[in-house]
């Protein structure tokens, strides 16, 4: 038979475990070397496509935890490759400064010498959600370089 300790050890492994699986989905500032990737295979990306060579901006929205947010996203194209990045963050709360800002501080190693059709990217220096509106943006910089 059980004792009422076995009991509340039981309980208190259970809360545990499900506690670590709830913060295991959210992000967290990166200090290591977990900056990010971009994807080859973006499933919506135009391949092959000719973009204007110019300077574009566009900007992007996503949900966080705390509401709606925003970046603008302003990029140089040169044949296809992007040259230049410049993301600006609309954040009022001060997760979400942290999470746009250090968004903002790794995206240029992840995206500046590559071509626009292979950019997708999902985490960048331990933010992830505001990928979401970077990529939004960058879509619309897209069509934006093939109307010209």
């Amino acid at each position: 038979m059980r004792s009422l300790t076995d009991n509340k050890t039981v309980v208190a492994l259970f809360a545990g475990v499900t506690l670590v699986g709830a913060l295991s989905a959210c992000s967290s500032p990166s200090t290591g070397s977990d900056s990010g990737s971009a994807d080859v295979n973006a499933p919506d990306a135009v391949t092959g496509a000719d973009y204007t060579d110019d300077t574009y901006t566009e900007s992007g929205d996503y949900t966080s935890p705390n509401g709606a947010e925003q970046v603008d996203v302003t990029l140089t194209l040169e044949s296809n490759v992007v040259t230049d990045v410049e993301v600006v963050g609309h954040g009022d709360n001060p997760n979400t400064k942290q999470f746009q800002g250090e968004f903002i501080g790794g995206i240029a190693s992840e995206v500046v010498g590559k071509n626009i059709d292979e950019l997708s990217v999902d985490k960048v220096a331990g933010s992830s959600l505001t990928s979401g509106g970077f990529n939004k943006a960058v879509d619309a910089i897209k069509a934006d370089a093939l109307a010209e």
